[in-house]
Protein backbone atom coordinates (compact mmCIF):
# COMPACT_ATOMS: atom_id res chain seq x y z
CA UNK A 1 0.00 0.00 0.00
CA UNK A 2 1.42 3.36 -1.03
CA UNK A 3 0.93 6.25 1.40
CA UNK A 4 1.91 9.86 0.77
CA UNK A 5 2.38 12.95 2.95
CA UNK A 6 0.26 16.02 2.29
CA UNK A 7 -0.23 19.60 3.43
CA UNK A 8 -2.84 19.31 6.12
CA UNK A 9 -5.37 22.04 6.85
CA UNK A 10 -6.46 22.44 10.49
CA UNK A 11 -9.11 24.59 12.17
CA UNK A 12 -7.94 27.71 14.01
CA UNK A 13 -9.72 26.97 17.26
CA UNK A 14 -8.97 30.40 18.68
CA UNK A 15 -11.10 31.90 15.87
CA UNK A 16 -14.09 29.65 16.61
CA UNK A 17 -16.70 30.83 19.10
CA UNK A 18 -18.95 27.75 19.13
CA UNK A 19 -17.06 24.53 18.37
CA UNK A 20 -20.16 22.30 18.37
CA UNK A 21 -21.87 24.46 15.75
CA UNK A 22 -18.64 24.87 13.77
CA UNK A 23 -17.84 21.18 13.36
CA UNK A 24 -21.49 20.39 12.65
CA UNK A 25 -21.68 22.94 9.80
CA UNK A 26 -18.23 22.48 8.24
CA UNK A 27 -19.39 19.65 5.97
CA UNK A 28 -21.53 22.04 3.95
CA UNK A 29 -19.92 25.40 4.77
CA UNK A 30 -16.20 24.65 4.55
CA UNK A 31 -15.54 27.06 1.68
CA UNK A 32 -17.09 30.01 3.52
CA UNK A 33 -15.42 29.11 6.82
CA UNK A 34 -12.02 28.84 5.13
CA UNK A 35 -12.51 32.24 3.48
CA UNK A 36 -13.40 33.69 6.90
CA UNK A 37 -10.04 32.59 8.32
CA UNK A 38 -11.26 29.61 10.32
CA UNK A 39 -8.64 27.25 8.83
CA UNK A 40 -4.89 27.33 8.23
CA UNK A 41 -2.72 25.11 6.07
CA UNK A 42 0.55 23.77 7.45
CA UNK A 43 3.71 24.83 5.65
CA UNK A 44 5.10 21.44 4.71
CA UNK A 45 3.92 17.98 3.77
CA UNK A 46 3.53 15.47 6.58
CA UNK A 47 1.78 12.36 7.81
CA UNK A 48 -0.23 12.44 11.06
CA UNK A 49 -0.55 9.91 13.84
CA UNK A 50 -4.16 10.15 14.94
CA UNK A 51 -5.69 9.07 18.24
CA UNK A 52 -9.36 9.20 19.20
CA UNK A 53 -10.13 8.83 22.91
CA UNK A 54 -13.68 7.96 24.01
CA UNK A 55 -15.27 7.09 27.33
CA UNK A 56 -14.36 3.43 26.87
CA UNK A 57 -11.06 3.23 24.94
CA UNK A 58 -8.42 4.76 22.67
CA UNK A 59 -8.17 4.20 18.90
CA UNK A 60 -4.84 4.89 17.18
CA UNK A 61 -4.16 5.15 13.45
CA UNK A 62 -2.42 7.18 10.76
CA UNK A 63 -3.73 9.92 8.47
CA UNK A 64 -2.11 9.96 5.03
CA UNK A 65 -3.02 10.28 1.38
CA UNK A 66 -3.53 7.28 -0.86
CA UNK A 67 -3.61 7.30 -4.63
CA UNK A 68 -6.91 6.97 -6.46
CA UNK A 69 -5.05 4.63 -8.79
CA UNK A 70 -4.56 2.21 -5.86
CA UNK A 71 -8.34 2.00 -5.67
CA UNK A 72 -8.66 1.24 -9.37
CA UNK A 73 -5.83 -1.31 -9.08
CA UNK A 74 -7.73 -3.18 -6.36
CA UNK A 75 -5.45 -2.34 -3.43
CA UNK A 76 -8.31 -0.52 -1.65
CA UNK A 77 -11.16 -2.97 -1.36
CA UNK A 78 -14.77 -1.85 -1.43
CA UNK A 79 -17.16 -4.14 0.43
CA UNK A 80 -20.46 -2.27 0.38
CA UNK A 81 -22.75 -1.00 -2.34
CA UNK A 82 -23.36 2.73 -2.34
CA UNK A 83 -26.68 4.56 -2.35
CA UNK A 84 -27.38 6.63 -5.44
CA UNK A 85 -28.93 9.55 -3.55
CA UNK A 86 -25.92 9.82 -1.24
CA UNK A 87 -23.50 9.76 -4.17
CA UNK A 88 -25.26 12.79 -5.65
CA UNK A 89 -25.05 14.66 -2.33
CA UNK A 90 -21.34 13.89 -1.98
CA UNK A 91 -20.65 15.06 -5.53
CA UNK A 92 -22.35 18.40 -4.92
CA UNK A 93 -20.50 18.91 -1.63
CA UNK A 94 -17.10 18.02 -3.07
CA UNK A 95 -17.45 20.33 -6.06
CA UNK A 96 -18.57 23.16 -3.78
CA UNK A 97 -15.77 22.69 -1.21
CA UNK A 98 -12.94 21.55 -3.47
CA UNK A 99 -11.65 19.79 -0.37
CA UNK A 100 -12.04 16.62 1.63
CA UNK A 101 -13.09 17.55 5.17
CA UNK A 102 -13.00 14.04 6.67
CA UNK A 103 -10.66 11.14 5.91
CA UNK A 104 -11.91 7.92 4.36
CA UNK A 105 -11.55 5.25 7.04
CA UNK A 106 -9.47 2.30 5.81
CA UNK A 107 -8.68 -0.80 7.83
CA UNK A 108 -6.26 -3.72 7.51
CA UNK A 109 -5.20 -6.78 9.55
CA UNK A 110 -3.06 -5.84 12.54
CA UNK A 111 0.66 -5.32 11.81
CA UNK A 112 2.66 -5.34 15.03
CA UNK A 113 5.57 -3.33 13.59
CA UNK A 114 3.27 -0.46 12.57
CA UNK A 115 1.46 -0.34 15.90
CA UNK A 116 4.79 -0.30 17.74
CA UNK A 117 6.09 2.50 15.50
CA UNK A 118 3.02 4.66 16.12
CA UNK A 119 3.09 4.04 19.88
CA UNK A 120 6.78 4.94 20.12
CA UNK A 121 6.24 8.09 18.08
CA UNK A 122 3.41 9.27 20.32
CA UNK A 123 5.54 8.69 23.41
CA UNK A 124 8.53 10.60 22.02
CA UNK A 125 6.93 13.57 20.22
CA UNK A 126 4.95 16.64 21.19
CA UNK A 127 1.27 16.87 20.38
CA UNK A 128 0.58 18.90 17.22
CA UNK A 129 -3.18 19.50 17.46
CA UNK A 130 -6.04 18.47 19.74
CA UNK A 131 -9.75 19.04 19.97
CA UNK A 132 -12.15 17.97 22.73
CA UNK A 133 -15.89 17.42 22.50
CA UNK A 134 -17.19 17.63 26.05
CA UNK A 135 -20.74 16.57 25.27
CA UNK A 136 -19.57 13.25 23.86
CA UNK A 137 -16.60 12.94 26.24
CA UNK A 138 -14.33 12.50 23.26
CA UNK A 139 -10.85 13.77 22.38
CA UNK A 140 -9.06 13.88 19.00
CA UNK A 141 -5.26 14.16 18.94
CA UNK A 142 -2.75 14.56 16.10
CA UNK A 143 1.03 14.17 16.05
CA UNK A 144 2.85 15.53 12.97
CA UNK A 145 5.28 13.19 11.19
CA UNK A 146 7.37 15.56 9.09
CA UNK A 147 10.96 14.31 9.19
CA UNK A 148 11.91 12.62 5.88
CA UNK A 149 13.42 9.65 7.74
CA UNK A 150 10.22 9.02 9.71
CA UNK A 151 8.03 9.39 6.62
CA UNK A 152 10.23 6.97 4.69
CA UNK A 153 10.04 4.39 7.51
CA UNK A 154 6.25 4.50 7.59
CA UNK A 155 5.99 4.35 3.81
CA UNK A 156 8.24 1.28 3.77
CA UNK A 157 6.17 -0.44 6.45
CA UNK A 158 2.91 0.16 4.59
CA UNK A 159 4.42 -0.79 1.23
CA UNK A 160 5.82 -4.11 2.47
CA UNK A 161 3.34 -5.11 5.19
CA UNK A 162 -0.07 -4.00 3.87
CA UNK A 163 -0.94 -5.30 0.41
CA UNK A 164 -4.66 -4.52 0.80
CA UNK A 165 -6.86 -2.18 2.78
CA UNK A 166 -10.63 -2.27 3.22
CA UNK A 167 -13.03 0.67 3.28
CA UNK A 168 -14.62 0.89 6.72
CA UNK A 169 -16.31 4.28 6.31
CA UNK A 170 -16.43 6.60 3.32
CA UNK A 171 -17.64 4.44 0.42
CA UNK A 172 -19.63 7.35 -1.03
CA UNK A 173 -16.80 9.87 -0.61
CA UNK A 174 -14.29 7.54 -2.24
CA UNK A 175 -16.55 6.65 -5.16
CA UNK A 176 -17.22 10.36 -5.73
CA UNK A 177 -13.51 11.26 -5.90
CA UNK A 178 -12.84 8.26 -8.14
CA UNK A 179 -15.68 9.27 -10.46
CA UNK A 180 -14.39 12.83 -10.77
CA UNK A 181 -10.84 11.53 -11.34
CA UNK A 182 -12.07 9.50 -14.31
CA UNK A 183 -14.29 12.29 -15.61
CA UNK A 184 -11.33 14.69 -15.65
CA UNK A 185 -9.13 12.24 -17.52
CA UNK A 186 -7.03 11.32 -14.49
CA UNK A 187 -5.48 14.78 -14.23
CA UNK A 188 -7.23 15.96 -11.06
CA UNK A 189 -8.60 14.41 -7.86
CA UNK A 190 -5.62 12.07 -7.73
CA UNK A 191 -5.27 11.75 -3.94
CA UNK A 192 -7.55 10.34 -1.25
CA UNK A 193 -7.38 11.65 2.31
CA UNK A 194 -7.44 8.48 4.43
CA UNK A 195 -7.19 7.40 8.04
CA UNK A 196 -5.61 3.95 8.38
CA UNK A 197 -6.67 1.97 11.46
CA UNK A 198 -5.82 -1.72 12.01
CA UNK A 199 -8.84 -4.00 12.41
CA UNK A 200 -8.13 -4.55 16.11
CA UNK A 201 -8.49 -0.78 16.64
CA UNK A 202 -12.02 -0.74 15.21
CA UNK A 203 -15.39 -1.91 16.49
CA UNK A 204 -17.96 -3.21 13.97
CA UNK A 205 -21.55 -2.56 15.01
CA UNK A 206 -24.80 -3.74 13.50
CA UNK A 207 -26.72 -1.59 11.02
CA UNK A 208 -30.47 -2.08 11.34
CA UNK A 209 -33.61 -1.42 9.32
CA UNK A 210 -37.00 0.15 10.02
CA UNK A 211 -39.30 -0.63 7.10
CA UNK A 212 -42.74 0.56 6.00
CA UNK A 213 -44.84 -2.50 5.16
CA UNK A 214 -47.22 -2.57 2.16
CA UNK A 215 -50.56 -0.87 2.98
CA UNK A 216 -52.57 -3.99 2.09
CA UNK A 217 -50.50 -6.32 4.32
CA UNK A 218 -51.62 -6.93 7.90
CA UNK A 219 -49.27 -7.84 10.74
CA UNK A 220 -50.88 -11.30 10.82
CA UNK A 221 -50.20 -11.82 7.12
CA UNK A 222 -46.59 -10.68 7.58
CA UNK A 223 -46.06 -13.12 10.45
CA UNK A 224 -47.53 -15.95 8.38
CA UNK A 225 -45.09 -15.24 5.54
CA UNK A 226 -42.14 -14.92 7.92
CA UNK A 227 -42.98 -18.22 9.60
CA UNK A 228 -42.13 -19.94 6.31
CA UNK A 229 -38.56 -18.59 6.58
CA UNK A 230 -37.86 -18.44 10.30
CA UNK A 231 -38.39 -20.21 13.56
CA UNK A 232 -40.06 -17.42 15.52
CA UNK A 233 -40.03 -16.89 19.28
CA UNK A 234 -41.69 -14.10 21.27
CA UNK A 235 -39.19 -12.28 23.50
CA UNK A 236 -40.14 -11.32 27.06
CA UNK A 237 -37.91 -8.27 26.77
CA UNK A 238 -36.02 -6.48 24.01
CA UNK A 239 -32.57 -7.92 23.33
CA UNK A 240 -30.06 -7.88 20.50
CA UNK A 241 -29.31 -10.96 18.40
CA UNK A 242 -26.82 -13.20 20.20
CA UNK A 243 -25.36 -14.97 17.18
CA UNK A 244 -25.14 -14.97 13.40
CA UNK A 245 -28.35 -15.98 11.57
CA UNK A 246 -30.53 -14.62 14.37
CA UNK A 247 -32.54 -11.47 13.67
CA UNK A 248 -34.55 -9.57 16.28
CA UNK A 249 -37.78 -8.08 14.96
CA UNK A 250 -39.99 -5.29 16.37
CA UNK A 251 -43.60 -5.45 15.21
CA UNK A 252 -46.79 -4.01 16.74
CA UNK A 253 -44.90 -3.10 19.95
CA UNK A 254 -43.67 -6.67 20.43
CA UNK A 255 -40.14 -8.11 20.09
CA UNK A 256 -39.43 -11.41 18.38
CA UNK A 257 -36.37 -13.59 17.83
CA UNK A 258 -36.14 -14.93 14.27
CA UNK A 259 -33.82 -17.82 13.38
CA UNK A 260 -33.44 -18.73 9.72
CA UNK A 261 -34.78 -22.22 9.06
CA UNK A 262 -32.10 -24.72 8.09
CA UNK A 263 -33.86 -25.34 4.79
CA UNK A 264 -33.30 -21.67 3.90
CA UNK A 265 -29.63 -21.73 4.91
CA UNK A 266 -29.10 -24.95 2.94
CA UNK A 267 -30.04 -23.09 -0.24
CA UNK A 268 -26.82 -21.10 0.18
CA UNK A 269 -24.47 -23.77 1.55
CA UNK A 270 -21.99 -23.13 -1.28
CA UNK A 271 -21.53 -19.51 -0.15
CA UNK A 272 -18.29 -19.02 1.80
CA UNK A 273 -19.81 -16.06 3.63
CA UNK A 274 -23.59 -15.89 4.07
CA UNK A 275 -24.79 -12.52 5.32
CA UNK A 276 -28.02 -12.00 7.24
CA UNK A 277 -28.40 -8.59 5.59
CA UNK A 278 -28.27 -10.16 2.12
CA UNK A 279 -30.76 -12.88 3.09
CA UNK A 280 -33.07 -10.32 4.68
CA UNK A 281 -32.96 -8.12 1.58
CA UNK A 282 -33.84 -10.99 -0.75
CA UNK A 283 -36.20 -13.18 1.26
CA UNK A 284 -38.02 -10.54 3.30
CA UNK A 285 -37.63 -7.01 1.95
CA UNK A 286 -37.92 -8.03 -1.70
CA UNK A 287 -40.07 -11.14 -1.80
CA UNK A 288 -42.43 -10.27 1.08
CA UNK A 289 -42.36 -6.49 1.52
CA UNK A 290 -42.10 -5.80 -2.24
CA UNK A 291 -38.99 -3.59 -2.10
CA UNK A 292 -37.21 -3.89 -5.44
CA UNK A 293 -34.12 -1.76 -4.77
CA UNK A 294 -32.83 -1.24 -1.22
CA UNK A 295 -30.50 1.48 -2.54
CA UNK A 296 -33.32 3.81 -3.53
CA UNK A 297 -36.58 2.76 -1.85
CA UNK A 298 -37.78 5.43 0.57
CA UNK A 299 -39.63 2.90 2.74
CA UNK A 300 -36.38 1.81 4.39
CA UNK A 301 -34.79 3.79 7.20
CA UNK A 302 -31.32 2.58 8.19
CA UNK A 303 -30.60 2.81 11.93
CA UNK A 304 -27.01 2.81 13.25
CA UNK A 305 -26.23 0.07 15.75
CA UNK A 306 -25.01 2.40 18.54
CA UNK A 307 -28.53 3.91 18.66
CA UNK A 308 -29.56 0.58 20.15
CA UNK A 309 -32.93 -1.11 20.20
CA UNK A 310 -34.55 2.12 21.37
CA UNK A 311 -33.33 3.83 18.24
CA UNK A 312 -34.73 1.04 16.09
CA UNK A 313 -38.01 1.13 18.02
CA UNK A 314 -38.30 4.90 17.58
CA UNK A 315 -37.63 4.72 13.84
CA UNK A 316 -40.16 1.89 13.42
CA UNK A 317 -42.89 3.73 15.30
CA UNK A 318 -42.48 6.68 12.93
CA UNK A 319 -43.78 4.45 10.13
CA UNK A 320 -47.51 4.23 9.54
CA UNK A 321 -47.21 0.44 9.46
CA UNK A 322 -43.64 -0.36 10.39
CA UNK A 323 -41.48 -3.36 11.17
CA UNK A 324 -37.95 -3.19 12.57
CA UNK A 325 -35.10 -5.64 12.04
CA UNK A 326 -31.97 -5.77 14.22
CA UNK A 327 -29.09 -7.79 12.76
CA UNK A 328 -26.01 -9.43 14.25
CA UNK A 329 -22.80 -7.49 13.37
CA UNK A 330 -20.66 -8.59 10.42
CA UNK A 331 -17.19 -9.85 11.36
CA UNK A 332 -14.02 -8.30 9.93
CA UNK A 333 -13.03 -11.71 8.57
CA UNK A 334 -16.31 -12.01 6.70
CA UNK A 335 -16.01 -8.49 5.35
CA UNK A 336 -12.43 -9.07 4.16
CA UNK A 337 -13.29 -12.39 2.51
CA UNK A 338 -16.11 -10.85 0.49
CA UNK A 339 -14.05 -7.81 -0.46
CA UNK A 340 -11.18 -9.96 -1.71
CA UNK A 341 -13.66 -11.91 -3.84
CA UNK A 342 -14.90 -8.58 -5.25
CA UNK A 343 -18.31 -9.26 -3.74
CA UNK A 344 -20.36 -6.53 -2.11
CA UNK A 345 -22.24 -6.29 1.15
CA UNK A 346 -25.72 -4.80 0.91
CA UNK A 347 -25.87 -1.04 1.57
CA UNK A 348 -25.63 -0.07 5.24
CA UNK A 349 -24.40 -3.45 6.51
CA UNK A 350 -21.77 -2.16 8.92
CA UNK A 351 -21.28 0.74 11.34
CA UNK A 352 -17.70 1.27 12.45
CA UNK A 353 -16.25 3.02 15.46
CA UNK A 354 -14.41 5.23 16.06
CA UNK A 355 -16.30 7.96 14.22
CA UNK A 356 -14.21 10.77 12.81
CA UNK A 357 -15.37 14.39 12.78
CA UNK A 358 -15.70 16.73 9.82
CA UNK A 359 -13.22 19.58 9.75
CA UNK A 360 -10.54 18.31 12.14
CA UNK A 361 -8.12 17.70 9.30
CA UNK A 362 -8.70 18.76 5.70
CA UNK A 363 -7.08 18.10 2.34
CA UNK A 364 -7.61 20.63 -0.45
CA UNK A 365 -7.76 19.51 -4.07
Amino acid sequence: MQIKPFKGIFPLVENITNTDSFFYSVKEQYADLATDGKFEQVSGEALYVYRISTKTRNYTGLVACASVEDYFAGHIKQHEKTLEAKEKVQLELLLRRQACVKPILLTYPKVEAIQLWLANFINSQSLFFEQHFEKDEEGHYFWEVKEPKDIAELQALFRTQIPLTYIADGHHRLSTVAHLHQRRGGHTYQQLLCAFFPSNELVIHDFNRAVETPPNMSALQLMARLSQLFNIKVLKRASRPRRKHEIVMYLKKEWYSLHWKQSILDQYKEEEVLLDAALLNKKVLNEILEIEDVRTDQRINYVEGPKGLRGLQKATLKCIKGVGFCLYPVSFEGLATLAEQDKMLPPKSTWFEPRMRNGLIVQAF
